[in-house]
């Protein structure tokens, strides 16, 4: 039997932002979901996106618009029209900002979709009403400013060269868990050239598995492993003088600087050996083809924008941005070069309004006078694309500003989050299946656009539509609030210079890529003079000058021995997939990491409760012993809804909202707790 097909694109916060095809067994249902046809990803897709069908039409979904008829977090709700909840949301904004002033009202959104039409309205109607700006921290902040501290670009070599290194290099990723299509083309390097993949991370992932060499270093000490390795390859004759006389700002210096950073200083504090960081730096050094894969997870700490800017040294010191195959990236998103006015407002004025921190919600809406600027407390809030009440750092602080009495919550959902449980209006939203949207990725280089697959899902709406609905009750005026989103999709392309909707949609994308040149920055690095900054402008004190070890981490100490990560887990994206029923079997239960000599240390077997705490809070998980992780550190992966946790508490209850330095960043991975047995009973 010939079943209907259609295509679309994956909206989620991943770096393949995947062509699909999505069987429609029948209207207004769709089936199974297939990869589509791309250079990058070459028809593969990941396991939750292939059983989408379970969340599209999952018997949980949101369908009508809500209004809370119960406390504040205790979830009960009942059924109103658009309409009533819409005029509800304005009138409350209205007498907030007519009491406070507009920048009492705090839009707050993330990556819960990573379409440019959907996620973006919410900032088209911040800036025409004057409400406060936020600060979009919670992801890649720290990791981007550490990159561009070097390279003064957002991109670096397309992963399509990856078949063509002699080493790959993942560091502070897990693409065999988060981006499968990476591994792919490291399995081609390794089978056509005899690559070798090394693996730099706290902990075996499933990437480090298949590595040929796991460096399991201690989290938060990646600048000095990046510093001992450059030592090295200066003082072996494995320095590439000539390309950094030509490329870089002051090799000379870096190099005095260098000096003492030896293996053996390096050993001390990441807690490898000085052997390991001798091999490591010597396989990188003499290995032109070396591909640098950096990624997000090193740079969830207080230094982790220092600890990048260290690692993306490493090229720049050997040489291997002049080889096909060798180089490095972080992101590709700045290929992209998207006119943004409509999408986001600019061609308004942009009104004078504080910035709040989104990482810092749990201070901002319990009244920091740091965060708060000088401006009001928060009192009328729209969140869209975002569960903060899981997602964000100290939840327990998040969690009592949302339950403030004073505090007007609007939650633009597809499902009841625990965030949603807070609102006071909730609204039921389209997924990507239901609306029109345009995209880019930070993981290739392809531009892309997709239509509805199917119709909307009740009386869902799709965040351009819903945010038009209030704009026009707030008054608040915009070409884009007169455009569906498939006409916005249009005149944004245009406007940049690129095919229209319908013949991007034919073309099924259009490759953005650079051209060897400037991919491997040969035509000169992001910053006016060219070059690459050995020593960056951080635009602080306290930073060191050249790449260093920032010792300003959470460290353990004697009453919290242990430190804290909490990567992805393959099942979930963030919040994102815990809902869906194959995912949580999947994933089991939460669970902490421990390696067997600190679970014999303190009597623990697999299976037994552990309760990890520290000043926040305590929770309790099962534990699994493993050899393949840093002794004293813990990794709880996923963010499992708090339902799942013994205690009820989530993993966010014990992490800082304290900011990555310079420029902010959730420190997720920077978390120093104790662990103790838990009696069963």
């Amino acid at each position: 039997m010939t079943v209907n097909t259609a295509f679309s694109v994956c909206p989620h916060d991943c770096p393949s932002a995947c062509p699909l095809v999505v069987e429609i067994p029948e209207p207004g249902r769709i089936g199974r979901v297939h990869g589509g046809d791309m250079a990058y990803t070459e028809g593969v897709i990941c396991a939750k996106v292939a059983r989408y069908a379970e969340r599209v039409h999952h018997p949980e979904r949101l369908t009508t618009p809500l209004k809370r008829v119960g406390p504040k977090g205790e979830g009960r709700f009942a059924p109103i029209s658009w309409d009533e909840a819409l005029d509800e949301i304005a009138a409350r904004f209205k007498q907030a900002a007519n009491s406070l002033g507009p920048q009492t009202v705090w839009p707050y959104f993330y990556a819960g979709t990573m379409g440019h039409v959907q996620q973006s309205a919410i900032n088209r109607l911040r800036r025409i009403m004057g409400y406060s700006e936020q600060a979009k921290t919670i992801c890649s902040t720290a990791a981007g400013t550490g990159w561009m501290a070097g390279t003064g670009a957002k991109w670096g070599v397309d992963p399509r060269e990856i078949p063509e290194s002699d080493l790959i290099v993942i560091w502070g990723a897990n693409p065999a868990a988060t981006q499968v299509h990476l591994m792919g083309l490291i399995s081609q390097a390794r089978k056509a050239r005899g690559a070798k993949l090394v693996v730099v991370d706290p902990y075996r992932t499933p990437t480090a598995e298949k590595a040929d060499q796991h460096l399991s270093l201690r989290p938060g000490t990646d600048g000095a492993l990046a510093c001992a390795m450059m030592h090295v390859m200066f003082r072996d004759g494995l320095a590439d003088r000539a390309y950094m006389a030509r490329y870089t700002d002051c090799p000379e210096r870096l190099e005095r600087h260098l000096e003492s950073r030896t293996p053996q200083w390096a050993a001390a504090i990441t807690g490898l050996s000085a052997d390991e960081i001798e091999a490591f730096a010597r396989l990188y050094g003499s290995t032109k083809r070396s591909y640098l894969r950096s990624g997000y997870g090193y740079s969830r700490s207080r230094n982790g924008s220092v600890n990048l800017h260290a690692v993306s040294c490493l090229p720049a010191v050997s040489g291997a941005w002049q080889y096909k195959g060798g180089g490095a990236v972080q992101s590709m998103g700045g290929v992209f070069d998207l006119k943004r006015s409509l999408l986001d407002g600019l061609d308004v004025p942009a009104p004078k309004v504080r910035i709040l921190d989104m990482s810092r919600i749990g201070p901002v809406l319990t009244h920091d006078p740091r965060d708060l600027a000088g401006g009001p407390p928060v009192t009328a809030m729209l969140v869209q694309n975002s569960n903060p009440a899981d997602v964000a750092p100290d939840s327990t602080l998040v969690r009592q500003g949302l339950a403030r009495d004073d505090l007007f919550l609007a939650v633009h959902e597809q499902f009841m989050t625990e965030t949603a449980r807070f609102a006071d209006i909730v609204l039921p939203a389209t997924t990507s299946m239901e609306h029109a949207d345009l995209y880019t990725s930070y993981g290739h280089t392809f531009l892309q656009v997709a239509k509805p697959v199917i119709a909307p899902v009740g009386e869902s709406r799709a965040n351009h539509r819903m945010i038009a609905d209030l704009a026009l009750r707030l008054g608040a005026i915009h070409p884009g609030f007169e455009m569906d989103a498939w006409e916005m999709i249009d005149q944004v392309l245009v406007a940049s210079d690129l095919p229209g909707a319908d013949e991007l949609h034919v073309l099924g994308g259009l490759d953005c890529a650079k051209v060897f040149e400037d991919a491997h920055f040969l035509s000169g690095f992001g910053h006016e003079d060219g070059r690459f900054r050995f020593a960056p402008e951080w635009g602080m004190e306290g930073l060191p000058e050249l790449p260093d070890h920032l010792a300003v981490t959470d460290e353990a100490d004697e009453a919290h021995p242990f430190r804290l990560i909490t990567p992805p887990s393959r099942h979930f994206l963030n919040t994102s997939f815990t809902e869906m029923p194959t995912s949580r079997t999947q994933a089991g239960r939460p669970t902490a990491l421990v390696h067997t000599g600190d679970c014999a240390a303190l009597g623990l077997a697999e299976g037994d409760l552990v309760a990890i705490g520290n000043a926040k809070a305590e929770i309790i998980v099962h534990v699994k012993p493993t050899s393949g992780i840093a002794r004293g550190v813990v990794a709880v992966e996923g963010i499992w809804p708090s339902e799942f946790f013994a205690g009820g508490k989530g993993v966010n209850h014990l992490t800082s909202a304290e900011p990555a330095l310079p420029g902010g960043g959730a420190v997720f991975h920077d978390t120093k707790v104790w662990l103790k047995q838990v009696e069963p009973s």
